[in-house]
């Protein structure tokens, strides 16, 4: 503090005399590795979006430097970059219209974030906002999907929120989408596994009782398929971690059903060939092999569960035709193939009485084990047949970034 010879200081400091020895600027950098997170997010179908409270100016210079803005696409538009007030402005028709093409929104209110989300989801969109203060609560709670930041976000804004992201970094984002597409891809890999289980014991049973009257798997059999199928190949199949192909694949549409017509596909080729297998071996499969018909229902029960355990390779890829790329990787998979094969040695060689099974030697293992692996050279092969129309049109998931 300056003061003259009185001891009293000037309600004016002096302009002359002074040197500029130099200006000092104040930026508040984008974290590493956000930009690598939001061309992630690009590439697999995601919208990013960002509305700020910044002005314009600011607003604009941070999206270029994430890359939610690229030059090449966005100097020469005007729509990509708005204000609160003029997003206000719009009528409801012109908003719809153009709610697309908006990549960054400056002097944003918590009305405005909130306006977003209800617009976006009325196109049909699936919205997850990211946001860390209290007036991103409202846009928390309306998006499918709200995102906290668990360091600096507010109690409201966790509260808000469904999921709380702990150590506050956007590409933790990234980390959410792909696991979320793992898991959906997991149950989709398990739902066509099991369903072929279900329709070919199904159709076996009931043809066998309408045309003979008797049925060829017992009902502790049918126990024994569920337990082995159910159980262990919903671990086998839902354990599966997340490849880099699931990000390279747009996000799912609302109105697209959980089971496409890739999986229809690949599911009604191994029914058919299973039933095929089974009814063949239903009706004469004691003249191929020369067998008692004790055996002969053995010889069913047995190849039937070598064909689900061959199927279960077939179901780690939906539409690749190479389903053991990665295998090695998927260590609990491999050692529940190894426990079902154990298990079913054991219910066939040693529980006859409890399984109502025979003996096989060792041509007849062979017989189902080569029957059943006929599955792999079949998917391979149906995995080539192009489906006609089966993909629903996507929808683009727009996740808005609250700064």
């Amino acid at each position: 503090m300056l003061e003259d010879e009185n001891d009293q200081v000037p309600e004016k400091l002096e302009e002359s005399g002074m040197t500029l020895l130099g200006l000092v600027g104040i930026k508040d950098p984008c974290r590493p590795g956000v930009r690598t997170a939001v061309d992630g997010c690009r590439a697999a179908g995601v919208n990013v979006k960002m509305i700020t409270g910044d002005n314009l100016h600011t607003a604009r210079a941070i999206a270029f430097e994430c890359g939610i803005l690229k030059t090449h696409e966005n100097l020469e538009t005007t729509e990509s970059v708005v204000e609160g007030v003029q997003f206000r402005g719009y009528s409801p028709e012109e908003r719809m219209e153009r709610i697309d093409k908006i990549r960054v929104m400056a002097r944003s209110s918590p009305f405005d974030k909130l306006l977003m989300v209800q617009c976006l989801k009325q196109k049909g969109h699936v919205v997850a906002v990211t946001g860390d203060g209290t007036n991103d609560a409202p846009a928390l709670k309306e998006a499918d999907i709200g995102l906290s930041m668990g360091i600096q976000g507010t109690e409201v804004a966790k509260e808000s929120s469904d999921i709380v992201i702990l150590d506050d970094n956007f590409a933790s984002v990234v980390t959410v989408l792909r696991w979320g597409r793992c898991v959906y891809n997991n149950i989709q890999k398990f739902l066509q596994f099991q369903l072929t289980v279900n329709v070919a014991a199904l159709v076996i049973n009931f043809v066998s009782a309408v045309s003979s009257g008797k049925v060829p798997l017992t009902a502790v059999q049918l126990l024994w398929l569920n337990l082995i199928m159910d159980t262990l190949g919903a671990l086998a199949l839902a354990t599966e971690e997340p490849t880099n192909h699931l990000m390279e694949k747009k996000p799912v549409g609302r109105t697209e059903p959980l089971i496409t017509r890739i999986m229809w596909r690949n599911l009604i080729a191994q029914a058919l060939y299973q039933i095929t297998i089974l009814l063949t071996l239903q009706f004469k499969g004691r003249s191929i092999f020369g067998v008692d018909e004790k055996v002969k229902n053995t010889l069913i029960f047995n190849t039937f569960v070598f064909c689900q355990v061959f199927n279960e390779f077939n179901a780690r890829k939906l539409e690749k035709k190479n389903i053991f790329k990665g295998l090695l990787k998927s260590k609990l998979f491999l050692a529940i193939i190894g426990i079902t094969i154990v298990l079913q040695l054991l219910m066939v060689e040693f529980l006859k009485k409890f399984a109502s099974t025979e003996r096989l030697d060792w041509g007849q293992w062979g017989a189902c084990v080569g029957i059943a692996a006929l599955s792999w050279p079949i998917g391979w092969l149906v995995k080539g047949i192009p489906v006609s129309g089966w993909q629903v049109p996507r929808l683009r998931a727009p996740a808005l970034s609250n700064t």
